[in-house]
């Protein structure tokens, strides 16, 4: 079946700490998140630590209120796991 997707129209991006900020830290941050058939992320477990605790904690934060489409089976949707990387770049915000 289709795997799940984050739903990204809906889905505010993580925002960049301030502390990180000012220090000068980026990184990539990859979250394992059960996605369940209703559409909304169940447990979110650390998959990657960018190498920040503020950072990878941003990432959490975000992504347990992110809508996703679910996968489904035979037409009926269903809980399922995506990874999803968060990238944390000074330039980019």
């Amino acid at each position: 079946g289709a795997e799940a997707a984050p739903d990204y129209l809906l889905n505010p991006e993580p925002k960049y700490p301030e502390a990180a900020r000012r220090r000068g830290i980026q990184g990539v941050v990859v979250l394992d998140v059960q996605v369940l058939a209703n559409g909304t992320a169940g447990p979110v477990h650390l998959a990657q630590s960018s190498g920040s605790g503020l950072l990878d904690d941003a990432a959490v934060e975000a992504v347990r209120l992110w809508r996703f489409r679910p996968a489904t089976r035979a037409g009926v949707p269903v809980d399922s796991t995506v990874s999803i990387p968060i990238r944390f770049r000074l330039q980019d915000r």
